[in-house]
C-alpha cells in the first residue's frame, strides 16, 4: 500500500512541472548587414541628366546622351565674406516644383527642386543672389539658373529647397529682399532681351495674338509654346534682342488676358 501511495505521488509532481517546447530562433542579423544603408538597394532611379527624383544631395554626372555634363550642384553658393550687394530689390517671392522638376531651364540645366536654385526675370544667368525672408529673417544663397515669375508682383521663384530653408513653402508666397551679390556680366548694361505675354488657356488665343505681333513687328521673332502646366505663352523677340526696343514694346503692348513681361535670355 505504502509502494502505491509514493508512485502516485511521482506521478503528480511531474504532471505539475511540464517540460516547455523548443522553439527555434534565428540568430540576429551580423552587424554589419543590420547597418547597411537603404541605397544599398537602389531604389532612387537617377535619369539621363543625372538627378534624382528622391532628392538625392549627390552630384551626379549623368550618362548616355548628355556624357561629360556636371548635374547641378545640390548646395547652397557661397561668395566672398563681407561681399556687398550690386542691386536690391524687394518683392514677393514664391516657389516652384512638379511639374517643372527634371525639365530642362533656361540656362541648359535640368532643373532640380533639391537644388539650391532660383528664377528671376532680368538678372544674368548665373548670378548669385541673397533672398532674405523679410519676416523671418532667414536668408538663403541661390543661383539664378531660370526665368520667372510670369506672375504679376513677384520678383523671385525660389526652388523647393531654397524656399524651405526660408520659410517660402507653408504660405507658398513672402515677402523677400533679393540681393545680387556675383553677377557674370553686368546686370545693367547688354544682355539679350525679349517680351514674353501670358498666360492664356487656349492655344488659339496665343497664336492669335503672336500672328497679330508678327505683323505689327516685322522684325522681331514671335513664338507661341506650351507651358508644363497646361497654359500658353507667347514670346517676342526684338531686332537684335536689344533691351531699350523690348521695353518699348512692352509699354505698347496690352493684352485683356495676359500680362507683359521683361525677360533677359542670357
Amino acid at each position: 500500500m505504502m509502494l502505491v501511495l509514493l508512485l502516485a505521488l511521482l506521478f503528480l509532481n511531474g504532471c505539475g512541472h511540464p517540460k516547455q517546447a523548443k522553439v527555434s530562433v534565428p540568430p540576429p542579423p551580423p552587424i554589419a548587414d543590420a547597418e547597411q544603408p537603404a541605397s544599398a538597394q537602389p531604389s532612387d532611379k537617377v535619369n539621363q541628366e543625372g538627378t534624382t527624383s528622391s532628392g538625392n544631395t549627390k552630384n551626379r554626372r549623368s550618362s548616355g546622351g548628355n556624357k561629360g555634363v556636371a548635374a547641378p550642384d545640390l548646395h547652397e553658393s557661397s561668395v566672398p565674406r563681407g561681399a556687398k550687394p550690386l542691386m536690391t530689390e524687394t518683392g514677393l517671392a514664391s516657389w516652384y516644383g512638379p511639374p517643372y522638376h527634371n525639365r530642362r531651364g533656361s540656362n541648359g540645366e535640368v532643373y532640380n527642386m533639391n537644388a539650391m536654385t532660383a528664377a528671376h526675370r532680368t538678372l544674368p544667368l548665373g548670378s548669385i543672389v541673397r533672398v532674405t525672408n523679410v519676416k523671418t529673417r532667414h536668408s538663403v544663397l541661390v543661383r539664378i539658373t531660370d526665368r520667372g515669375p510670369f506672375i504679376p508682383g513677384r520678383i523671385v521663384d525660389l526652388s523647393l529647397a531654397a524656399a524651405r530653408k526660408i520659410d517660402v513653402v507653408q504660405p507658398g508666397v513672402a515677402e523677400v529682399k533679393v540681393e545680387l551679390v556675383e553677377s557674370p556680366p553686368s546686370a545693367e548694361t547688354g544682355g539679350r532681351w525679349a517680351v514674353q505675354i501670358g498666360s492664356f488657356a487656349d492655344e488659339h488665343t496665343a497664336t492669335t495674338l503672336a500672328d497679330y505681333l508678327a505683323r505689327r513687328y516685322r522684325t522681331a521673332k514671335v513664338l507661341h509654346f506650351n507651358s508644363p502646366v497646361g497654359d500658353w505663352w507667347v514670346r517676342v523677340r526684338v531686332l537684335n534682342d536689344d533691351r531699350r526696343r523690348a521695353q518699348q514694346l512692352v509699354s505698347e503692348t496690352h493684352t485683356s488676358q495676359g500680362s507683359v513681361f521683361l525677360v533677359r535670355l542670357d
